[in-house]
């Protein structure tokens, strides 16, 4: 063999030994606040890991933010992966309809959203709709703090629903009696736990999925049917007098929720945005991912590894296999 083909051969094993460690496929996932929302994104994580053999990179980040990084399209941010619609719609229509620079999963599950209450206060009080948290005997059971009007929790700092919470504290008339507070979910879940070992009056914004339903004892009071003419809302990033322009008096539709990526991501790393292209859950799935993690104080990412391990089927579909 001449010189001339030893180095070429030489050249192209080289290449070839090579291309794994170029080709490596990597993803950079947001985590917003909420558990759900921390479940799928360690859950995408794991069958990146655990089945593309690509790497993660988990990056804490509000709505706002990671939509930007989605759409800059640099590898800062790559997928969202608990996108509520319509709650998260100014981002879509800015980034998914306009920008066109971030896709949305078209396999989404089903997202239901209120206001609860304790079983027990609302049997011992009669509370069964969302008016009733304006009577003023209720109200004053709810008050803490002494300040002569009773809390609620409407959502944390940073949440598209807590904007539309706050606008239904005012539509409903409870601003007289109620006072909306934004913190974050785990000082919810604690509150929730206190006031009913206490026995003491408390409401909160809920939602299905999550982890609430298995850990305590609570119930969704009923709003009036869900009315397109009475819900309009526009969010800060809309307008800022949102507050003033916005009108929600009626239940919120069944929401969609889904996952989102950076259009960027299938030139980088193709596998995992195919994986995320077939990617779909139940509700009752993210329910039981917020179990774990919130109700039995679990690690995330140990939760998503143990379910990637015990549903290969499910893992398979999404990977096209």
């Amino acid at each position: 063999m001449s010189m001339k083909r030893v180095l070429i051969s030489a050249t192209a094993a080289l290449a070839l030994c090579s291309t794994p460690a170029l080709a490596a496929e990597e993803v950079k996932i947001g985590v917003p606040s909420w558990t759900g929302a921390q479940a799928i994104a360690h859950l995408l994580g794991a069958v990146v890991e655990m089945r593309i053999g690509g790497t993660v990179e988990y990056v804490p980040g509000n709505n706002a933010t990671i939509f930007q990084a989605m759409d800059q399209g640099k590898g800062d941010i790559d997928v969202h992966p608990d996108v509520w619609l319509p709650n998260q719609e100014s981002f879509t229509k800015k980034y998914v309809d306009e920008a066109g620079t971030v896709t949305l999963s078209s396999n989404p599950y089903e997202g239901n959203q209120g206001f609860c209450v304790s079983q027990d206060f609302a049997k011992a009080n009669d509370i069964s709709d969302i008016a009733d948290l304006g009577r003023p005997d209720v109200a004053a059971l709810m008050d803490s703090d002494g300040d002569g009007k009773g809390e609620m929790w409407i959502g944390a700092p940073g949440w598209a629903s807590a904007n539309v919470n706050e606008v239904k504290v005012r539509d409903y008339g409870l601003l007289d009696f109620i006072e909306p507070i934004r913190a974050e979910e785990s000082v919810k879940t604690a509150r929730i736990k206190d006031s009913i070992t206490k026995g003491e009056g408390y409401a909160f914004y809920c939602y299905k999925p999550h982890a609430v339903w298995f850990m305590f004892d609570v119930e969704m009071v009923s709003e009036p049917a869900f009315d397109p003419e009475k819900y309009v809302m526009f969010q800060p990033s809309d307008d800022a007098d949102w507050y003033e322009k916005s009108t929600v008096a009626s239940k919120d539709a069944l929401k969609d929720v889904q996952i989102a990526w950076s259009n960027s991501l299938p030139e980088r790393s193709p596998a995992i945005a195919e994986f995320f292209e077939r990617f779909s859950l139940t509700a009752d799935d993210v329910s039981g991912f917020a179990y774990e993690i919130s109700g039995q104080g679990r690690d995330p990412a140990e939760v998503a590894r143990e379910w990637v391990e015990a549903n290969p089927e499910r893992v398979d579909g999404w990977l096209g296999l």
